[in-house]
């Protein structure tokens, strides 16, 4: 694909990132409204009991808060379970231990103001990790759509069995596939974790 438009995610699912790495530029929006329930603020992983959402809550908002001036919520210790939700969920994967630590400061060390600014960190992060370096730009205002790309903001758990969006999904080994059965799309960590250097060459499927 040549150019895609996408929004802010925490952790974002596998095809988001099968488009960062297949198209060619990448612009995430920073402007757009703030939508409830999608991955802007959550991310999908499969835990022992099957998949678990991971919630970053989020302070008071009007209904037409643009994404850049939403602010994180640290009222309740969110961080604490989810660190402790990835351990559950990832302790027994192949590659858990070896980037944990690159993950932890995200849940035990560091704090954020506002969700777009931990959202890039840890997509950079992602990026560095998986060695991948898409063209990628952040918008500076608002566009309804942008000429010549391809519009994904419209993502989001509902949607995960678009074919527009899921592409392929090939099988790879989860931790908890015999009880469960294979989980197509979670967020990026469960590729990762299960799969480590060989993620890039499952995004590129």
């Amino acid at each position: 694909m040549d150019k895609v438009i996408l929004s802010s995610c925490y952790f974002a699912p596998i095809n988001c990132y099968k488009l960062l790495v297949n198209s060619k530029e990448v612009v995430i929006d920073y402007y757009e409204n703030f939508i409830k329930q999608t991955y802007r603020n959550r991310c999908v992983i499969y835990s022992p009991n099957g998949s678990l959402n991971l919630i970053i809550p989020l302070e008071k908002r009007t209904n037409h808060t643009p994404m850049k001036d939403v602010e994180i919520s640290y009222d309740n210790n969110w961080q604490k379970t989810h660190w402790k939700s990835l351990e559950a969920a990832y302790r027994r994967s192949p590659y858990f231990e070896f980037y944990e630590d690159d993950f932890r400061p995200f849940y035990e060390l560091k704090k954020w103001k506002y969700l777009v600014d931990f959202n890039t960190e840890a997509q950079e992060l992602i990026f560095s990790l998986l060695d991948i370096h898409p063209t990628i730009g952040y918008t500076d205002k608002y566009y309804p759509s942008k000429d010549g790309y391809v519009d994904f903001r419209w993502i989001s758990p509902k949607a995960k069995n678009d074919k527009n969006f899921l592409g392929s999904t090939d099988s790879y080994s989860q931790t908890f596939q015999e009880k469960h059965g294979f989980i197509a799309n979670l967020s990026i960590l469960d590729l990762l974790f299960n799969e480590g250097n060989n993620a890039p060459t499952y995004l590129n499927t």
